[in-house]
């Protein structure tokens, strides 16, 4: 589906509540207020305090419409631009992404046997260290909490304690979630994510769930929450078998808007990779206000930027975003 993505240098527009650099700042022009002169002012105190309460009055009012205007409303879907593109190992099913810093990603890759957690150069796309799980384990999500590395796995609740800078596997942990597909952290709590339209946050310690709550959008609830990742007070969640990410209020639960990735895979596809997998991974880079998503068994890894864009469909997320087939033959 064409949403109409731009290579970098196309003029880009956007107006949310995440960083500037993540989303292009919106212009807005405002038309002057002019006062008609007062009349009736005799000079008493009786109608000099009449006047400055109509001169308070105004000025309130014109305070307030300029916020309003230079804020404006917060689109509900956003396309993208792209500002890089990266090599990504295109054996790699990626499960879970995260940006660590001096260009390095750490990657959860799933299937068993194949399920390792790993390093990888940003700008290259080489593996530099790789633990493999065995093949008892399907890798799932993953997120860093501190100097812990954490992952949980498919169709288990035990998850794993990795050291940070050599991936040493160094313990494990039980979770309360129905099963193991997306983490993320603000630092202070978990959130997680097992296919379904919770999203749970668990205590780092005790890993005890905290709060449940149910995603919805326009009252409709949003399943199939996969790969997650915490950016400005959100937690953008992909949502397996759509080409769509959702970003979500982890207070209410509410879908704040959403980003439409199509045209990715359609280029992929288009390209030769018939190969590749669904969209899966984000990683964001906080020092520099930089967006990572890729997919599973994608030769691509993007850096994008989001921008606002008039919605297909007059809106209708199903049909924005069709979840493919039933997905019986795919892990999560």
């Amino acid at each position: 589906m064409a949403v109409g993505f731009r290579r970098k240098g196309q003029s880009k527009r956007a107006n949310s509540k995440l960083s500037s650099s993540m989303v292009s700042p919106s212009s807005t022009r405002s038309k002057p207020i002019t006062f008609s002169r007062l009349r009736g002012f005799t000079g008493s105190s009786g109608s000099l305090r009449s006047v400055l309460v109509v001169l308070f009055v105004i000025f309130f009012v014109f305070v307030t419409w300029k916020l309003a205007s230079s804020q404006g409303p917060i689109p509900h879907f956003y396309s993208f631009d792209v500002v890089n593109e990266f090599p990504h190992d295109p054996e790699a099913f990626t499960q879970g992404l995260l940006y660590d810093g001096n260009g390095t990603l750490l990657e959860s890759t799933g299937f068993y046997g194949k399920s390792t957690v790993r390093k990888v150069d940003l700008q290259s796309g080489k593996v530099e260290l790789s633990y493999a799980m065995g093949k008892s384990f399907f890798g799932e999500g993953l997120t860093l909490f501190g100097e812990r590395l954490l992952q949980v796995t498919w169709l288990t609740k035990t998850g794993f304690i990795y050291d940070r800078y050599n991936l040493s596997k160094i313990g494990r942990f039980a979770h309360p979630m129905n099963d193991g597909w997306g983490l993320a952290t603000d630092g202070k709590v978990i959130f997680g994510s097992d296919g379904s339209s919770t999203l749970y946050l668990l205590d780092p310690v005790t890993w005890k769930a905290m709060k449940k709550t149910t995603v919805k959008y326009n009252d409709h609830e949003i399943s199939l929450l996969n790969e997650l990742e915490y950016v400005n007070g959100e937690v953008l969640a992909n949502v397996w078998q759509t080409d769509c990410i959702a970003r979500i209020s982890p207070d209410s639960g509410s879908v704040l808007s959403w980003i439409l990735l199509h045209e990715l895979r359609q280029n992929l596809l288009k390209l030769g990779h018939t190969g590749i997998d669904v969209l899966n991974g984000i990683a964001w880079d906080e020092k520099n206000k930089r967006l990572f998503v890729t997919g599973k068994l994608w030769p691509k890894l993007y850096e994008i930027r989001l921008r606002p864009v008039t919605p297909p469909f007059n809106g209708n997320i199903k049909k924005i975003c069709p979840i493919r087939g039933s997905g019986e033959e795919d892990s999560t």
